[in-house]
């Protein structure tokens, strides 16, 4: 019996390695180490996607924080704007009440002056020893300089009439032909006098009480009020009850539809754009200027009322709206006020002067 030769080892130098090990069962096992790459991407993507979310999220709030600071911003700059007109209408109060408190002063003072020139021409007449023509013209100038005065302090001419009457009595009874100028200078003056229109104070105070009055009810041109009711439309008869309720319904619908928008015109750009701030101190600068004229007239201050009574024609005719009832009413009210202030001025007794000159002794 031969025994086999030994073979030679094969070369496994140049054998790649299998893929995958054998078990003792004959089993394939996978590699541990192909697995965890997929994981590692998609943790990746993730992070990612919460990273740009919380990019976007910061975003936005940095925004909306940019439009509160903006909206404080502005707020404040209102409230600074309001104060400041706040203010400047309580500066220009406390001036008007100073210029008050300066006429009232000025009034007291003339009549200081007048009280004084009353005595003054009566420790005159009295020291004097004068004859009695003489003195009857001075008595009467006198008196008449008196009167008109009165009559420039109280808004009454009253008092120049009752001294021009007692005047002209006097005159009569004095039988002398060099007064007789004097005596028709008298009948001039008070027939001019009667002519002449006076102011009547108490419907000029009533009707700016009524103006102030109805301030508070006036509607301003930017107000949004109810839409007029339109004319119900007569239903033509229909015994459909079913058609007749569509009929009813498609008009409610159309009258909804034509109340949702109004087209109003409004001439002055800025009374459109009046905040409810601002449309408070426009009628309180209203108010203000109607009382104004009130102590204006009580004040014996023509021109002053004058210059009120217009800036508050200009306030009603600019932010109020002049289509309202009450508008038109108050337009009307300070219309009549303005045409009755426009002869404010007292007649005087000039002629009547002019004539005592010319006869008094010594001129």
């Amino acid at each position: 019996m031969t025994t086999p030769e030994p073979q030679e080892a094969p070369d496994t130098s140049s054998v790649p390695a299998p893929a995958a090990a054998v078990s003792a069962s004959g089993e394939g096992v996978s590699p541990p180490a192909a697995s965890p790459a997929p994981v590692s991407r998609m943790l990746v993507l993730a992070l990612g996607a919460l990273a740009l979310l919380a990019l976007l999220l910061s975003g936005l709030l940095w925004d909306r924080l940019s439009t509160l600071q903006d909206q404080l911003t502005r707020q404040t700059t209102e409230a600074a704007a309001t104060a400041a007109e706040a203010r400047t209408l309580v500066r220009q109060t406390q001036e008007q009440e100073r210029m008050l408190a300066a006429r009232q002063a000025v009034l007291e003072a003339r009549l200081g002056e007048v009280a004084l020139q009353r005595s003054q021409l009566e420790e005159l007449m009295q020291s004097l020893s004068r004859t009695r023509d003489e003195n009857l013209v001075v008595d009467i100038e006198s008196a008449i300089r008196l009167a008109q005065q009165q009559a420039q302090l109280t808004g009454s001419m009253e008092p120049l009439l009752a001294a021009l009457r007692t005047a002209e009595q006097r005159v009569q009874r004095a039988p002398q032909a060099r007064l007789a100028p004097v005596q028709r200078a008298l009948a001039r003056d008070m027939a001019r006098i009667k002519s002449t229109p006076i102011v009547d104070t108490p419907t000029l105070l009533a009707r700016l009480d009524e103006l102030v009055r109805l301030a508070d009810e006036l509607p301003l041109a930017n107000a949004v009020g109810a839409a007029p009711e339109a004319a119900p439309t007569p239903a033509a008869r229909n015994d459909n009850p079913l058609q007749a309720w569509w009929q009813r319904t498609l008009q409610h619908v159309l009258d909804e539809l034509r109340g949702l928008v109004r087209v109003s015109r409004i001439d002055a750009p800025e009374a459109a754009l009046l905040t409810p701030e601002q449309s408070f101190f426009v009628r309180e600068n209203y108010k203000l200027l109607l009382l104004n004229a009130r102590l204006g007239l009580l004040a014996r201050q023509p021109e002053a009322v004058r210059a009120d009574l217009l800036k508050a024609t200009n306030t009603l005719g600019k932010y109020f709206d002049a289509s309202a009832r009450r508008t038109r009413v108050a337009a009307e009210l300070l219309q009549q006020t303005r045409t009755q202030m426009q002869n404010v001025e007292l007649p005087r007794a000039d002629e009547t002067l002019t004539a005592l000159a010319a006869v008094a002794p010594g001129r």
